[in-house]
């Protein structure tokens, strides 16, 4: 299903494009972007957790009611052309649907079906982008069958997956987006191969990015290890870094050096990364989710 966002944030500055000669940062400013809007061949890819609205009360960390002003305003900043969630709701991805400008659309389905359960929604600017194939799959032995879920999570696990052509460079690529599960490790490693294989069966002179929240790090899991075995490669270490290597799941606290990289961009042989960014965003001390989103530019070779 698809709906395309119909309001625009009033008075929300214009993202500045990407000096690739420009010091590493942290996170922009309010109103600032990182990367910001992706300027000539340059495609801005971001994946992010959002963290689901769980009903947390007003005034906490979590709540959703503080915390979609604050994405709204980071997403208005960066405007990346490809925008991979997780966690969302079928409310809260109409939400960020009307916060986002009036120019973008989305693609996905919940994970249970329909509009129940999380989606893995597929952002995108619709002025740039035309959606030319979409599909989505679950993370299970039984792919095909919505809502199923084997390999040991108790949780419903899927991918959406989006086939697109750039109108400004002629170029196609493909955009597939997951969230692997957070407590059972032989469903994560099932998971990378069931990803894995199916990407491999894409027209092998595509360019395809992967965006996710993988409840594993990034390097040293078998998981990372299996996709990047298979044919990707991880983009923070092809790109130039843009910032320093923070935990992508900081959960509301300061952002720790070092920490799990669990959310990544991976990308083939075909896409030619230039730079990539964890974003440790926040507005007066609020940060828009528990994980810290996570940024690539690329061209398509």
């Amino acid at each position: 299903m698809s709906r395309r966002g119909a309001l625009g944030l009033a008075g929300a500055a214009g993202a500045a494009g990407l000096l690739l000669g420009a010091g590493t940062a942290s996170a922009a400013g309010p109103g600032k972007a990182l990367i910001g809007e992706a300027k000539g061949e340059h495609v801005h890819v971001m994946s992010f957790n959002i963290r689901m609205d769980a009903n947390a009360a007003p005034g906490t960390p979590d709540s959703w009611t503080d915390r979609r002003p604050v994405l709204a305003r980071f997403l208005a900043a960066e405007r990346p052309t490809v925008l991979g969630v997780q966690e969302a709701l079928y409310h809260q991805v109409k939400q960020i649907s009307s916060d986002l400008p009036g120019h973008y659309d989305w693609l996905g389905l919940g994970r249970e079906g329909g509009g129940r359960g999380e989606f893995m929604a597929i952002y995108y600017d619709a002025r740039r982008l035309e959606p030319l194939d979409f599909d989505h799959f679950w993370l299970s032995g039984t792919p095909a069958v919505i809502g199923s879920k084997s390999w040991g999570n108790n949780v419903i696990r899927m991918v959406t997956w989006v086939r697109f052509a750039d109108r400004r460079t002629g170029a196609e690529f493909v955009h597939v987006n997951t969230h692997f599960d957070h407590q059972s490790e032989p469903s994560r490693q099932r998971s990378a191969e069931l990803v894995r294989d199916r990407i491999a069966g894409f027209d092998p002179s595509l360019p395809v990015v992967l965006t996710g929240d993988f409840n594993t790090p990034a390097p040293g899991s078998e998981s990372f290890r299996i996709l990047t075995d298979g044919g990707l490669a991880d983009t923070w270490d092809t790109g130039k870094r843009l910032t320093p290597e923070w935990g992508t799941f900081p959960s509301y606290q300061d952002p720790v050096l070092g920490a799990n990289r669990i959310d990544w961009v991976l990308a083939n042989d075909r896409v030619d990364v230039r730079a990539a960014a964890i974003n440790t965003y926040r507005l007066r001390g609020r940060y828009p989710s528990d994980h810290a989103p996570v940024h690539a530019l690329v061209r398509f070779s």
